[in-house]
């Protein structure tokens, strides 16, 4: 099965807990802590393998999971970190943040791989804590928790010709003879429903033509197959229109023509601006020299190649001019910067970390991931990891903004599924 379409949810691995401990040893009186921190909790890595066609593979698995980190023990052992999980996916496969609607990566290059969702740092150990003046420190943290991320995997196709047309133009014969793609041909609508690619040899110079599933009027809106197989030609660094001269189905090769680039202009503007060809099919038939002139009377401007599919007539034309438009054009980015996360995140990478909410009259909601992320790993049954806790929110500027939103002491602040009453000179 061709599987291009995969949503995900990703949850990366815990990172171990610290440890509280203090070195117990005969002849050692006062023995100072010990405890050491917790292992790193598995990333989730996607990596780019060449061997992979689709992402069906995924397609049953709803949640992965990478391993948590081990915790830490005493005399200052560190727990083991966790093997990071990773997953292959085809070349030109983009991962994309549902919940944000942001790229986070688009793994285009063999062996390329990202960290999709990073596995939360070991809790530090009550060792980590000492200082001069708390020499026997009793807390420790919790592992910090993985990331977890809602994640849709599309995979648009790597070719540098996308033959686009309606259906039974001729598309699968064509690549069949400029190529070795060996596609399934037969005389009715839709036979293709997959992308089929195709390596063609140019001398020395070689290039990929990927058959598109006929289009049809609508094909932008989701009607027919269009809509599943449009994304495809985002990649492609020429748009090739197989157009049948001959109108054997009856239609008109003028009105085709229109249509699809209709439909290519409403499916994604930067595709419809792309470099195209014209392939005139079927030249090999009469009718269809009448209905080339006319076809060239409308269109003057376009550059038009006459080649039968059936016949090889024109097909080492077709195949050395593609190779001579491919040389002159330059690389292009398929996204826009400001598609991507890290591009984003840089843009507002000062942006307070967390938000201050009034959800009643004496009830405040603190939210934000770094504040959310901090509450997780504080251990609470220890009186030094909770003064902790506070000091970081004061450090972080939460008193201060609480107090000018007009909190009063005996106010309820919740975090997360936590509630904490606020005192304007602790808290």
């Amino acid at each position: 099965m061709f599987i291009d379409e995969v949503n995900l949810k990703l949850i990366a691995g815990k990172g171990g807990d610290g440890c509280t401990s203090f070195l117990r040893e005969k002849y050692v009186p006062l023995g100072g802590p010990d405890g050491g921190n917790g292992g790193r909790g598995g990333n989730i890595i996607f990596k780019a393998d060449k061997g992979l066609r689709t992402l069906i593979d995924l397609r049953y698995k709803k949640i992965l999971k990478a391993d948590s980190g081990q915790m830490g023990r005493g005399r200052n052992q560190t727990g083991s970190s966790a093997e990071d999980l990773i997953i292959r996916v085809p070349i030109g496969t983009t991962v994309k943040d549902t919940d944000t609607n942001l790229i986070i990566c688009d793994l285009t290059k063999e062996d390329q791989e990202c960290i999709i969702a990073k596995g939360g740092r070991g809790g530090k150990g009550n060792a980590a804590f000492m200082t001069n003046k708390n020499k026997a420190p009793y807390t420790s943290e919790l592992g910090e928790p993985g990331e977890e991320r809602n994640v849709l995997c599309e995979l648009k196709l790597l070719a540098d010709v996308g033959l686009v047309g309606f259906p039974s133009v001729g598309k699968s014969s064509l690549i069949s003879v400029i190529s070795a793609a060996k596609p399934k041909i037969a005389d009715y609508h839709f036979t293709t429903l997959v992308p089929n690619l195709g390596v063609v040899s140019a001398g020395d110079y070689s290039y990929v033509v990927a058959d598109l599933p006929g289009l049809i009027e609508g094909s932008s809106e989701g009607v027919g197959l269009g809509d599943k197989f449009l994304k495809h030609a985002s990649r492609c660094k020429i748009v090739c229109h197989v157009l049948d001269m001959a109108q054997v189905d009856g239609r008109d090769v003028i009105s085709d023509y229109e249509i699809i680039r209709k439909e290519i202009k409403n499916y994604d503007e930067k595709l419809y601006n792309k470099k195209e060809i014209i392939v005139a099919n079927k030249m090999d038939l009469e009718v269809s020299k009448e209905n080339l002139k006319r076809f060239k009377e409308k269109y003057p401007s376009l550059e038009i190649l006459e080649v039968s599919a059936a016949t090889k007539m024109g097909i080492k034309e077709l195949i050395f001019k593609l190779k001579e438009i491919l040389e002159s054009l330059p690389e292009e980015e398929v996204y826009n910067n400001n598609e991507f996360e890290d591009y984003v995140l840089y843009e507002f990478k000062n942006e307070k970390p967390y938000k201050i909410t009034r959800i009643g009259i004496n009830k405040w909601l603190v939210s934000g991931d770094k504040l959310e992320k901090l509450l997780k790993m504080t251990r609470f049954n220890s009186d030094e990891s909770a003064l902790r806790f506070a000091s970081k929110l004061k450090n972080l500027g939460v008193d201060d903004e609480l107090k000018a939103l007009g909190a009063q002491n005996g106010d309820i602040v919740c975090i997360l599924d936590q509630e904490f009453e606020y005192e304007e000179r602790l808290y």
